[in-house]
């Protein structure tokens, strides 16, 4: 029985000794053959089993198990650094090619945005922005949304449980008592803040995020982007806000360009307009597609941020982000813009 034991030792040491010289790959196969191999030298310490009696059998054979256990892992362990060497060496070659770094970039929307932004800037329009929580004066009130509109509706809106902190308020807000939150469905209520801290003449671009509990498919989020303007001042009217949709439609997609007004319905415009612009589409096929809404600012609007609607008039427009940046670049489907998938994003 020590006899056995000695000469399985005996292997075990004469293979620990012979990886810790292994230098490379060719060696390491030599040293699997030699020791790990169907008749390498740990297969054949199997037949010392027939020396020893029946009752020390499973003893010697445990001792075979782990040492060839012991030795495999470490002929693992020396192939994956073996492989990770040759893998340094590589990259430390000053001699090969090296790779272009991946320098990062805007997402789509975002650069869209500022194309727009930048665009109605050089037509003379400044930028605004608001809150993202909105109060049901400036989401709904301000803008001739009655209580009995179903744009109000629970289901139509994210309404916010809880109070809002006080920090978040206005002086104005503070004085209209408890209003419910909810996130905001249009940035037309940034043309509600405007007005009510800035007296005309008014020309602003408004982009932001808005919320709308819709289904989502290839053309619909329930959080998305738009873009609207507004404009209020002396004896405005609705050729400036056909003038300046047209100027901005050939500009940004090209001289040859061209867009439609539909009569519509908007409880902060009379009258009101939907925008169709005609287009190539991915598929082949040409046709009018529906941009957004347009139309001269309703006076009941005017009344709310006291501003007197026999004095001035004003135009305002909203059009979707997405909707322009599909057009304009061939996507077909609005959730790829939020997929965060890289082969997507790099494209632009």
């Amino acid at each position: 029985m020590a006899d056995v034991l000695e000469q399985i030792e005996a292997v075990s040491g004469q293979a620990d000794q012979e990886l810790t010289a292994v230098a490379d790959p060719a060696q390491l196969e030599q040293f699997r053959i030699k020791f790990l191999g169907v008749k390498g030298s740990i297969k054949g310490l199997m037949k010392l089993l027939g020396q020893i009696p029946k009752d020390q059998k499973p003893i010697v054979g445990q001792k075979i198990n782990a040492v060839q256990d012991r030795v495999n892992a470490g002929y693992e362990a020396r192939k994956a650094a073996l492989a990770s060497g040759q893998n340094a060496a590589v990259q430390a070659d000053v001699t090969e090619p090296g790779e272009r770094p991946r320098i990062g970039n805007r997402h789509i929307l975002m650069k869209v945005a500022n194309e727009l932004t930048e665009l109605f800037g050089r037509m003379g329009f400044s930028l605004a922005s608001g809150p993202e929580v909105e109060d049901e004066f400036h989401n709904f009130i301000a803008l001739n949304i009655p209580a009995s509109h179903p744009a109000r509706d629970p289901l139509d809106n994210f309404y916010l449980a809880g109070e809002i902190g006080e920090g978040q308020l206005s002086a104005l807000d503070r004085e209209r008592g408890d209003q419910l939150m909810l996130l905001r469905t249009q940035t037309s209520t940034v043309q509600i803040r405007v007005m009510e801290r800035q007296k005309p003449p008014i020309r602003v671009v408004i982009p932001g995020r808005v919320y709308r509990p819709d289904t989502h498919d290839d053309t619909h989020l329930s959080m998305f982007h738009q873009l609207e303007a507004l404009v209020v001042d002396r004896n405005v009217t609705m050729i400036d806000l056909k003038s300046t949709i047209l100027q901005f439609v050939q500009a940004y997609f090209g001289p040859e360009a061209k867009a439609r007004f539909r009569p519509s319905f908007f409880p902060f415009t009379e009258p009101s307009a939907e925008v169709d612009i005609w287009f190539d589409l991915p598929d082949g096929k040409s046709r009018w597609v529906e941009f957004g809404g347009c139309g001269m600012v309703h006076p009941n609007v005017f009344k709310a941020v006291n501003i007197d609607p026999e004095q001035y008039t004003g135009w305002a427009f909203g059009f979707g982000i997405e909707r322009i940046a599909m057009r304009k670049y061939g996507i077909n489907n609005i959730r790829l813009f939020v997929e965060n998938d890289v082969r997507f994003l790099r494209q632009f």
